[in-house]
């Protein structure tokens, strides 16, 4: 196996994945809280670390991938409010959009996907203790945790103690009177008017804050000190520091031992977010360019950076796509030749260092010159197989399909469009192809037929 190093945020260096004796890696990344459907930046850490599960699997570990669905939180009873119909019923719709919409990916799931609203029992023991070591307190129902009892708060993310707001609503005299600190953060929100779905616990109706349903969740399927919580840099502060404030002061010891945060994708330059309305969402997205295109865009850039969203963006990343599975149709089934290896080594040693997904490319791209060069004709193409199985972009190599009858015919009613100088009826042709899952290309001699699928 190769020496796997991955930057943790609060070391702010690269530290060695050393997994724990007899048990799996463990992975957990923040999913989303589902009020809505999620746009294509909401899709980047489930991409970014199913692929890192994916190739520490291929470096023949142990993985058990979590990536949770909160499902009880402020947003969603809000958005349920507003569309007047149950938070319940919005939650539910929502998860079921959430995991229709990244199966489009092709990626397949994680290994677990807890819901907040199925792990209450073990948020209120996780509270309960808290309370008992003198970490927490309670409020006529509310539940806050004492920040400044936690010696390491703040080193995660980089903050002085006088620098933080938790984002709660202080701005409510009510609330500041209620908290000993205005740096305390709630572990439990009681019961109040209008809320439709609630738990009972030891100090009341209500339910649970969203930084201690991580804490629970990540614990409940992974352990304390599992090996890598991830998500986007956006909820370093406050959610993932609170995160590790609650473990450290409940259990005497890490959440985490590497913290691996994912750059935003930006809009304009500004984060992607449904709060400004800059947003794109992955459905969309995955109709308009399919899931090759869009994990090709995503892996192209540095997990740790900033990630420019534009259609030309996506129309360069369906570029790559095509060039690849082109390129690969020109291999024979089989090995690889032996002078190969030395860039298919590069390739994996480049996701070895801080999963580098956009130098482990340009290595598959020199991987491909070389295959397409005087030295070799019609090269095994174990290789790219390997190398494209771990970027779950497998379906590259998948035997050129044809087209539905009605899809020719559509291209040939296009082709004689053309022939026609009819550019209005030949683009409305090209959108009915597209819409059944096609792309026509215009090449010497007439036209071709790609199947926009996975």
């Amino acid at each position: 196996m190769r020496r796997i190093q991955l930057h943790d945020t609060r070391s702010g260096e690269l530290r060695e994945l050393t997994p724990r004796p007899d048990r799996p890696v463990g992975i957990y990344a923040c999913g989303p809280t589902v009020y809505s459907r999620i746009h294509i930046g909401n899709a980047r850490p489930y991409v970014i670390f199913s692929l890192l599960s994916r190739f520490l699997a291929h470096e023949g570990l142990e993985v058990k991938l979590v990536i949770n669905v909160t499902d009880v939180n402020d947003k969603i009873y809000d958005a349920a409010r507003t569309q007047g119909v149950g938070s319940v019923e919005l939650a539910e719709r929502m998860t079921a959009a959430y995991k229709a919409d990244t199966d489009g990916l092709g990626l397949g799931r994680p290994d677990h996907e807890p819901l907040a609203s199925e792990t209450i029992e073990p948020i209120i023991e996780l509270i309960q203790t808290l309370i008992d070591r003198g970490h927490a307190y309670t409020v006529e129902g509310d539940v806050y945790f004492r920040v400044r009892s936690d010696e390491g708060y703040g080193r995660l993310s980089h903050r002085r103690l006088e620098n933080m707001d938790q984002g709660e609503d202080d701005s409510d005299a009510t609330l500041r009177v209620r908290k000993e600190d205005p740096l305390d953060f709630a572990l439990w929100k009681g019961r109040k008017e209008g809320e439709d779905s609630f738990w009972v616990a030891p100090w009341g109706e209500g339910r649970p804050g969203w930084h201690i349903e991580c804490s629970a969740m990540a614990e409940e399927f992974l352990g304390v000190g599992f090996d890598i919580h991830g998500g986007g840099s956006d909820l370093l502060f406050p959610h993932h520091e609170n995160e590790a404030a609650q473990t450290r002061a409940a259990r005497g010891a890490e959440l985490a031992a590497i913290w691996m945060h994912n750059g935003m994708i930006q809009f304009t330059g500004e984060k992607m977010a449904k709060s400004v309305g800059n947003i794109a969402l992955l459905h969309d997205v995955l109709e308009a360019h399919g899931a090759p295109a869009v994990v090709m865009y995503i892996a192209s850039g540095h997990y740790r950076q900033p990630l420019a969203f534009s259609d030309s963006a996506l129309a360069q990343a369906r570029a790559n796509v095509d060039r690849i599975r082109e390129a690969a149709r020109k291999l024979s089934p089989g090995d690889s030749p032996a002078d190969l290896d030395r860039l298919r080594d590069r390739f994996f040693d480049a996701l070895a260092r801080d999963f580098n997904t956009p130098e482990a490319l340009a290595v598959l791209n020199e991987w491909l010159r070389e295959a397409a060069g005087p030295m070799h004709d019609s090269p095994g193409d174990s290789h790219l197989r390997e190398m494209l199985g771990v970027l779950g972009l497998e379906s590259l190599l998948a035997p050129r399909a044809e087209a539905p009858a009605e899809v020719t015919a559509l291209a040939r009613e296009r082709e004689q469009a053309r022939a026609e100088r009819d550019f209005a009826a030949a683009d409305d042709l090209r959108e009915r192809i597209a819409a059944l899952g096609w792309e026509v290309r215009d090449v010497t001699g007439g036209f071709e037929l790609i199947t926009l699928g996975p």
